[in-house]
């Protein structure tokens, strides 16, 4: 068999992104053969995928891709085990590729993307595999979602949260050179205030009932309260369930850039300004390995490991 070149093992280790061993030891097992070789790392990142699977990937990245027209747009979590593989370069790239195969094909699932082709000779999964032999963490792709219609989005701390608005407005309101800067202005809103309705039309009746039960009885078991009439603590209730508005409904709270008004107000000024109708219709937020468990490392065990001690 010929002798495996330095040149072999650098090509494949450029066209793998694997170890400079790793690479040598496929060629050399592949008999120089350089499809070959790549078949083997892909076998073997199976088997290092396979293991890696069932360690914590809470990290990772939230990122937003739109199509050419600007009226739909997709949004994915795809987490990792670090915050230093979510800055890869070829992570990024890889999470950048998913929207666009997202975008161009409408997957609903995670299981129907992962069946998708992601090249001229791989599947999703089966790049996704590769990729976790490349970077050697566990990579996951958790979930993603597609919007259309008169959008605006916001990616805060470079893909630890991910926010899209979709408006409704007509097209005197969408023309207006001002309509961008407005619903940028509302992406950072949510981002920052994290509400969890659009207005007290979305509150569902049972959360406003429960609401005011919690209220009921914080209010009827402070003692200072105990001799006032029913109708009092029932305004008292009220006056508690605006604040929850104020708090929970994007229209309802207070514009962080003037606070002054609410958000609401501010999106029926701009209206009036623009000269047409503006409803904010629904938002979509991502936050990066939120309800995951994340990994703690023991550094005493850690020690206890290297030095050889139970």
């Amino acid at each position: 068999m010929a002798a495996i070149t330095a040149k072999q093992v650098s090509d494949l280790r450029a066209k793998t992104g694997c170890g400079m061993m790793d690479c040598k030891k496929a060629l050399v097992e592949a008999n120089g053969d350089f499809d070959e070789a790549i078949k083997l790392l892909r076998e073997k990142g199976l088997a290092v995928a396979a293991k890696k699977a069932d360690r914590i990937a809470a990290e990772g990245l939230v990122d937003i891709e739109f199509n050419e027209a600007g009226d739909k747009a997709a949004m994915i979590e795809v987490n990792c085990e670090t915050d230093f593989v979510a800055k890869n370069a070829s992570f990024q790239a890889f999470v950048k590729d998913l929207l666009k195969i997202i975008l161009a094909n409408g997957p609903k699932t995670v299981e129907e993307l992962n069946g998708m082709k992601y090249n001229d000779t791989m599947t999703v999964e089966q790049a996704l595999k590769d990729k976790v032999f490349q970077i050697g963490e566990n990579i996951s792709i958790r979930r993603f979602l597609t919007v259309e219609g008169t959008l605006s989005s916001y990616i805060h701390g470079k893909g630890t949260m991910g926010v899209i608005i979709k408006f409704q407005a007509d097209d005197a309101a969408k023309n207006n050179p001002g309509f961008a800067e407005m619903a940028k202005n509302i992406a950072l809103q949510n981002a920052a205030m994290t509400p969890t309705y659009v207005d007290k039309d979305s509150v569902p009746a049972s959360v406003i009932d429960e609401e005011k039960e919690v209220l009921m009885a914080q209010i009827k078991n402070d003692e200072s309260n105990a001799n006032k009439p029913q109708q009092i603590i029932e305004k008292m209730v009220n006056g508690r369930i605006g604040k929850f508005y104020e708090q929970n409904c994007l229209t309802e709270q207070s514009y962080v850039k003037d606070d002054k008004m609410t958000v609401g107000q501010y999106v029926a000024a701009c209206a009036k300004e623009f000269g047409g109708s503006i409803k904010i219709d629904s938002f979509y937020r991502y936050e990066r390995g939120e309800g995951l468990q994340k990994r703690e490392d023991d550094l005493a065990a850690e020690v206890a490991k290297l030095t050889g001690q139970k």
